[in-house]
């Protein structure tokens, strides 16, 4: 299948089509309003069920009742729109049932503005909902890679029955790039044991989030916590490599950022700098025990993140203070440049002066002895 150049927000929409999404639900906000679009013409012309509902709110609601008969089911939002759906997260985490849920990130806190930002990352991986649950958090960093793994959350979603996020920031919305999508699939003939149908002569299911009882609640949440033990013990780890091997310092980024920070990478081996980038793919669960063995490899981590330093936090706990964890990083739907990360690189490598070099005296050594400097 040949490739085609697409927009980001549109190929996300074309891939759940493909990989059997039979229920949309959405409302309006930009950056992702064209995914909106693109499903309220796509989905009817396929008998599919798409519906543009009066708030986010009232959305969320709709992909429960959907997911509670066991369609595949998605919405899409904003941040400020993420914010208002996460108490029916929470119901639908609470119930075992599978949503796909696509966030394109823009500035923020508040209204903010409609810029690519990554400050969702905690309202994501963090606080999806109240109560103790995390949904699977993808995290793709191109146009191709939205496509594959839309297609992957809505098997993600179905095989353990639990929300399963892709997150976007605002620029690969609305970036265009070459990509392929892969064949349609079909619609199942039939629904899942679990789900709503009518009862049809057998026991009536019953899916709930209300167990009003302490010992049934509790109960509740020990099933649900060994179910989230699984999915991280079960391969749905997932993150990239770019030159770790033999880095003195490594880069830890995603999104776009990661994209921002690979050339950065490239830039500086040219210097002759070993630096390296690690990408998480999956921000839940977070590939901790891979950064945790790559301290062995490197001796300074660098975050970069398109925030005020979200998923630093994570880094730092598989990090162990084994190694110094920095965070470099640009707000408010600003998106850092190259130049800003090597820059920065050049520094902690003490390759150029930096303002506590210049009032300790300690100025900076040749780029091909930074390795040694770091471990004096």
């Amino acid at each position: 299948m040949s490739k085609k150049l697409m927009k980001g927000n549109v190929a996300i929409a074309e891939a759940s089509v493909r990989a059997g999404c039979e229920a949309y639900f959405g409302y309006p906000i930009t950056p992702q309003t064209e995914l909106l679009e693109y499903m309220s013409e796509r989905m009817p012309e396929l008998g599919r069920v798409f519906l543009q509902a009066e708030s986010e709110v009232a959305a969320i609601n709709m992909v429960y009742g959907a997911a509670a008969t066991g369609v595949r089911v998605m919405t899409s939002s904003s941040s400020p729109g993420i914010s208002l759906m996460q108490e029916g997260f929470s119901y639908i985490a609470g119930s075992d049932v599978p949503a796909v849920i696509v966030d394109v990130m823009r500035g923020g806190p508040g209204l903010g503005n409609i810029q690519p930002s990554q400050g969702d990352y905690n309202q994501i991986t963090k606080t999806a909902g109240h109560g103790d649950f995390h949904p699977i958090v993808l995290a793709p960093a191109s146009v191709q890679e939205a496509i594959d793994l839309t297609v992957l959350a809505f098997d993600l979603a179905e095989k353990y029955r639990t929300l399963v996020f892709v997150v976007v920031d605002g620029a690969i919305g609305q970036m265009m790039e070459p990509a392929e999508l892969p064949p349609m699939r079909e619609l199942p003939s039939g629904r899942p044991d679990w789900a709503l149908t009518g009862a049809k002569g057998r026991e009536k299911n019953v899916i709930s989030s209300l167990f009003l009882g302490t010992t049934e609640l509790e109960l509740m949440n020990k099933e649900l916590q060994a179910k989230l033990a699984y999915i991280q013990a079960n391969n749905e780890i997932r993150y990239e490599e770019y030159m770790t091997n033999d880095a003195d310092l490594l880069l830890v980024a995603f999104g776009t950022a990661a994209r921002v920070a690979q050339t950065a990478v490239q830039h500086l081996r040219q210097e002759g700098l070993k630096v390296g980038l690690f990408r998480p793919i999956t921000l839940w669960p977070f590939p901790s025990r891979r950064l945790t063995q790559l301290t062995y490899l490197a001796d300074t981590f660098l975050v970069v993140e398109m925030n005020a330093g979200q998923m630093v936090h994570d880094v730092r706990a598989a990090v162990h203070e084994r190694v110094p964890v920095h965070f470099y990083g640009r707000m408010g739907g600003v998106i850092p440049m190259p130049e800003e990360v090597e820059q920065k690189v050049r520094e902690l490598m003490r390759v150029v002066p930096t303002e506590d070099d210049v009032q300790t005296h300690q100025f900076p050594v040749k780029p091909q002895a930074a390795h040694e400097f770091l471990r004096m």
